[in-house]
């Protein structure tokens, strides 16, 4: 009794509406560029802080923390790097 029902439906169709901006899209993509600029100056700083730090326990024959200190810096920006990748395919930018 059902399949008789939806053999005779008339299925409507929807026209292909234009795409728009969300309101505030502009002001939320120059946030993430931002963000991006900020993310990529602190690795930058971390590393160089790291390496100036390596090189003064090297120098002064202290214990050596800063490798760890570099190799954080740089999974981070690995990690920081690979989201704004991720992030630019979702929104298709």
């Amino acid at each position: 009794m059902i399949l008789a029902v939806l053999d005779s439906a008339v299925l409507a169709q929807v026209g292909n509406p234009t795409p728009e901006a969300p309101p505030m899209a502009d002001k939320i993509l120059q946030m993430g560029r931002y963000f991006t600029w900020m993310i990529l100056l602190s690795g930058v700083t971390a590393i160089t802080y790291g390496g100036g730090r390596f090189a003064w326990e090297k120098w002064s024959g202290g214990g050596l923390q800063s490798p760890k200190m570099i190799a954080s810096a740089m999974a981070g920006g690995a990690v920081a790097t690979s989201a704004g990748t991720i992030m630019n395919a979702v929104i298709g930018g």
